[in-house]
């Protein structure tokens, strides 16, 4: 009985194109009559079932996701499209975000020691990686800005705890043989961008 229900929380994984939370995946188990507590057991034959595989179930943004194994990837990103760079200036302030959140456009721009561009927020906003968290009781209540699950998600991060802690990061994203760090002008680090960014101006 527990096989066969761990092949339908396979399943559901699979066909969710976003991650599956826990609560979810008990929410659907007891559905199906098994029982809460049988989902770490659940989990872990599913990922015992794609040892040696290509893909590989993985904890991201709170969930759960089938995604292609790491060491493939340089083989699969000739082929597969890639999705839009950010530019350096926009991996910068996400960066800032990241670590200060919830936080303003003028703490951004203090931070930073430039003034952020409308067109970086955009960029950010529209790819859903920071959303506004409310506003800051100051005159002119000023939006707050912090990180969102597609942030988490397209980071390959689990929660936010999972960033790396500010005095470990490098101060030289290419001083490690090719670690996926990048610096901000105020020498933070953050994992990079997936799709590698490219030096680009903040002013439009």
């Amino acid at each position: 009985m527990m096989n066969d229900l761990s092949h339908l929380v396979e399943g559901l994984i699979f066909a969710s194109t976003e991650p599956v939370g826990d609560n979810a995946l008990r929410q659907f188990l007891v559905g199906q009559g098994g029982e809460e507590h049988e989902l770490e057991v659940m989990l872990g034959r599913i990922e015992a079932r794609y040892e040696g595989h290509a893909v590989e179930l993985v904890n991201v943004a709170r969930g759960w996701q089938f995604r292609t194994r790491a060491e493939f990837a340089p083989a699969l990103t000739r082929v597969i499209e890639k999705p839009r760079r950010l530019s350096r200036s926009a991996m910068e302030t996400l960066a800032i975000v990241a670590y200060h959140q919830p936080c303003t456009r003028a703490d951004i721009e203090s931070i930073r020691g430039v003034s952020l561009s409308q067109t970086v927020l955009d960029a950010l906003i529209e790819d859903a990686l920071i959303v506004p968290k409310g506003r800051k009781e100051v005159p002119g209540r000023p939006v707050l800005w912090g990180t969102s699950p597609a942030f988490l998600a397209r980071f390959g991060l689990r929660d936010l705890q999972s960033l790396p802690r500010r005095d470990e990061l490098l101060l030289d994203p290419d001083g490690a043989g090719g670690d996926r760090r990048i610096t901000t002008q105020q020498r933070g680090t953050m994992p990079q961008d997936p799709a590698r960014p490219e030096p680009e101006s903040d002013h439009v």
